[in-house]
Order: C-alpha cells, then structure tokens, then sequence
C-alpha cells in the first residue's frame, strides 16, 4: 500500500530485523511499543519516550472512545497533535477492553454493546464502528476488530470466538477501505488450539492484511505454552509482513518471542511497575521500595545510561517513592522504558550481525547472577 511497507535487513535463525516505513517515520524492526493509554504514556513526556529510543506508541480504542471522545479528537487535529507525538501509533481494536473491562456486555454477530465502566453509558463497538473510531483518531496502524475470550475455555469456545473474529476480520478490512499512509492488520486467534490458529492464519491470509498480529495470548497461560504457540504461529503468517504479538511482556518473554520471529510488542508492565516501585534492570528485577535501598549511595545499573541511574541513587529512588513523591515514578518509568529499548536495540544489532544467540545467552547469563549484593 502507498506510505507503508516493511523490508527485512536480516535474518538470524527465526529472528528478523528490519524497519517498518510510514508517512509518520520509520519503526525499527524488532521494536518495542510503549502504552499510552488513554493518549499519555503515565509519568512520561512524549519527548522523553521518544529519547528512550521509542519509535511507535499504542493508544487505546476503547478508552479513548469514551474519554474524550474520538470525534473530540479529531475536531482538535487527530491523536498526534492531541497527545503531541509527531511519530507513528497503533490503536488496538477495542475488543480486549469491552472484554475485560465493561460492563453488562452483549456478545452478538453484529458486535458488543456495553456499559463503560468510567459512568455506566451505553456504546456498541462492531468492525465498522470500531474502523470509524480508529479512523478519526488518525492512527497510523489500525487493529481489525476481534474478540478474545477469557481462558481457560473449551476448544468449542475457542473455536467459536475464533470464527466471529475472522468473520470480523473480513468485515473491518472491508469498512477499513483505502486508506493510503495507514495499515490495518488483523488478529489471529484460537488460544493454544494448533489447529485453531492454522485456520485462523489461513482466513486472514486469505482476507489480506498490511501485516499481521498474534492475539490471545500473554493472558495467563503462562511463558511455556506462549512459547509453545510462537514455535509454530509466525511461520503461519506471511513472511514478506510485519508480525505483532500483543500485550508481551517481560524482558525475558520479549527476547524469547524474537527469537522465535515476532517483529513488534507492546506491554503496560515497564510503566506500570514503574510507578508501584519495580525496577528491571539487567540483573533482573528490583524493588527499590525494599529497606536495603536506604543507604546504598550507587544506581539501579552502573551501566545504564537513563536519567534515574546518571543522576540518582538507590537510596534517593527508595525515599522519594517512600515519600509518594511523583518523580519516583517519572524516573523509574523512564528507566524501565530505556532498558526495555536497550534490550530491542541489543537484539536488533545481534541479529544484523548474526549473534543473537551469544547475545541471548550473556543476556540470561546476567540475569541469573540477580541484583548486585547489598551495601
């Protein structure tokens, strides 16, 4: 399609580097997205998200249509200049969040009506109503609309919500229509059903998608069977297009899922344990609201370069989030962000130089040594 398109750099194994083009600016391929909600990524200025190394935001369907408004939005110039990030962003479909979060929800072919949880309104979100939203926030990257039940369920449930999502798939692609500048991909579904994702690759490949996502999983099925999915579910997928897995995860959930072919993934966790006190770190995770933070004069990382290790100690970050003070999730939010990029960026040069296992093993390696021995 005219202004976007994906070309692969290299290949080392499964794993792929390359870089997605959009009229927005380019993404680099395996790439990170950090969650801006509700059109902000929490205790983080645009600017210093993209100093993170951040080359593509996520913005949420779902809360946005109901606060502000996604007409609100487009009257005040799109969701770029609303939230004032020049750069490119996904919007997801809505369907996760009626599905998780709303209430009194009705599940039909045409779509869901639900009650928003923010004050009990009535919406509906169908393909075609969730295409329009997308379209008047201006995102660059439009999600078809699907469904993603909770697990555990049947092989017949799945199976069911399979169908309507891909039902749903052709639905959205159709009420997508020519958009040149901006992609839409659809969703595979079908759990941890081998046979379910096959078919489901197969609609969609069928339908034709500007690239191509993994959905349905990182929601409590645990790292092994998320893995034992990701062995065969991206080489379900067109190779020629970028593959998404939603919602993953942990650094070692990322590394893994690269490893096994995926090029793009967005996750809450780095901003959200930013602001409850956690810290990742390439010796694993830290606590800093622990008592052996006190009086340790030294960084989070010797070795990393974000504001929160240059210019902060262990001890400093321990009071102020002690304290409640709302810098303690500023700077471990950016940390959190710039280790999470650090980490793409590692993978992205150890795949372009055909390392990327030695890169993964002393990344593991690290790990399991944990955090440096206290003060």
């Amino acid at each position: 399609m005219s202004g976007f398109s994906f070309t692969l750099a290299a290949t080392d194994g499964r794993a792929r580097t390359g870089v997605i083009r959009t009229p927005r600016g380019e993404i680099r391929t395996p790439a990170f997205m950090p969650v801006g909600t509700a059109a902000t990524v929490k205790a983080m200025l645009p600017e210093s998200v993209r100093a993170t190394g951040a080359d593509i935001l996520l913005g949420n369907t779902y809360h946005l249509m109901l606060r502000p408004g996604a007409e609100r939005i487009a009257r005040l110039g799109g969701l770029h200049r609303f939230m004032n990030w020049d750069r490119p962003i996904l919007t997801d479909s809505g369907g996760f969040q009626v599905m998780s979060l709303a209430d009194l929800r009705k599940l039909t072919e045409a779509g869901v009506t639900f009650a928003s949880h923010v004050d009990g309104s009535r919406h509906v979100l169908s393909p075609e109503t969730s295409m329009e939203i997308q379209r008047l926030l201006g995102s660059d990257i439009v999600m078809a609309f699907d469904e993603c039940p909770a697990l555990p369920a049947t092989h017949e449930r799945q199976a069911e919500a399979m169908r309507l999502s891909m039902r749903w798939a052709q639905r959205s692609r159709d009420a997508f229509g020519d958009r040149p500048g901006h992609a839409l991909f659809g969703i595979m579904q079908g759990g941890v059903e081998r046979d379910l994702r096959e078919e489901s690759a197969a609609a969609l490949r069928a339908i034709g998608f500007d690239g191509y996502a993994i959905g349905g999983l990182a929601v409590g099925e645990g790292q092994a069977a998320m893995f034992g999915v990701l062995d065969y579910a991206t080489d379900l997928l067109p190779a020629g297009q970028p593959r998404y897995l939603m919602g993953v995860g942990k650094p070692d959930d990322i590394v893994g899922a690269v490893q096994r072919g995926v090029d793009m993934m967005d996750c809450v966790l780095p901003s959200r344990s930013g602001r409850t006190g956690q810290a990742w770190t390439r010796r694993g995770q830290v606590n800093i609201k622990n008592a052996r933070h006190a009086d340790d004069p030294r960084p989070l990382d010797e070795a990393c370069s974000c504001p929160a290790c240059t210019g902060y100690s262990r001890a400093y970050l321990h009071h102020v989030f002690r304290a409640g003070e709302m810098i303690s999730g500023m700077l471990l939010t950016w940390h959190n962000l710039h280790y999470y990029q650090q980490i793409m960026q590692g993978m992205r040069d150890a795949i372009a130089a055909g390392g990327l296992d030695a890169w993964v093993a002393d990344f593991h390696a690290l790990r399991a040594e944990g955090d440096i021995p206290p003060v």
